[in-house]
C-alpha cells in the first residue's frame, strides 16, 4: 500500500489504506529511496541507499525503515494513545463533557 512518486530527488513517502493517508518527508536525510515491485507476486519493496555514508548516515538507514514501517502500521492497524493523570500531592479530576470531545480538569496545581 505504500508508494513512492517516479520522480528523480523526491523523497516523500506517502503510504495509503481505507483507513486514511499518511506522509512523511524525508528531504533531511542523504539516501535514495526505490520502490520495486515483483511482477508474480504484485508485491512492493523499498529499497534504500546510500553512497559513502558515514556512520551517521548508515544509522538514519535504519531509521527512515522504522518511520515507514510505523507510517504502514498506523494506516493498516491504528494506533491507541492512553493518559495516565499523575499527581503528588493534590489530587486531580477529570471528567468527560462535550458528549465524549472534550476533558474537564479540575483542582489541578491545587486551584478550587
Amino acid at each position: 500500500h505504500s508508494r513512492k512518486s517516479d520522480t528523480q530527488g523526491v523523497k516523500v513517502i506517502e503510504v495509503e489504506d481505507p483507513r486514511g493517508k499518511l506522509s512523511r518527508n524525508f528531504k533531511h536525510l542523504n539516501l535514495d529511496f526505490q520502490l520495486t515491485a515483483e511482477e508474480e507476486t504484485g508485491k512492493k519493496k523499498l529499497k534504500i541507499n546510500t553512497w559513502f555514508g558515514s556512520r551517521k548516515t548508515t544509522a538514519s538507514i535504519r531509521t527512515a525503515l522504522s518511520h515507514v514501517s510505523n507510517l504502514i502500521n498506523g494506516v493498516t492497524k491504528g494506533y491507541r494513545y492512553k493518559m495516565h493523570f499523575v499527581y503528588d500531592h493534590f489530587p486531580i479530576n477529570a471528567s468527560i463533557t462535550d458528549s465524549g470531545t472534550a476533558i474537564e480538569i479540575r483542582n489541578f496545581l491545587g486551584e478550587k
